[in-house]
């Protein structure tokens, strides 16, 4: 406890703006949805929202959530990039099953994963039945 009560970390100050500006709540919101225009405003919600899922993916591995492997089929770049890591559209087969899942997710620089490389899926608990991608197995 600092000398004025609870302060938040930068992070958690940033991460609560960038979720304002996601939802266009707020002045960083109202702000950033008048400068932007309607197009480029869903880009900036997109790359949060991709953001977002990569926080709540390595929230869920640390709980001991179960993985589901899975064959990279197709990877290609959507030209959007957070924290100078590119967002690309993965296109997987889990293990198991015979039907393609499309997803989008912040994918390492250090770490690309290839066609035909095993990769690690979490079930996604907001929406039943959809994964998260939870980098190279």
């Amino acid at each position: 406890m600092g000398l004025f009560g609870n302060r938040k970390s930068r992070e958690e100050r940033g991460r609560e703006i960038a979720n304002k500006v996601a939802s266009g709540k707020g002045f960083y919101g109202r702000a950033t949805r008048a400068f932007l225009g309607g197009e480029d405003f869903a880009k900036v919600q997109e790359s949060i929202g991709a953001f977002n899922s990569g926080m709540e993916v390595q929230a869920l591995l640390a709980a001991g959530a179960p993985v589901v492997p899975a064959v990279l089929v197709s990877i290609t770049d959507t030209g959007r990039l957070v924290n100078h890591d590119p967002i690309a559209a993965l296109v997987v087969r889990p293990a198991g099953s015979d039907e393609d899942l499309h997803l989008e997710a912040i994918v390492s620089k250090l770490q690309v994963p290839r066609v035909g490389d095993q990769v690690r899926l979490v079930a996604d608990p907001r929406r039943p039945g959809s994964y998260l991608y939870a980098g190279l197995a």
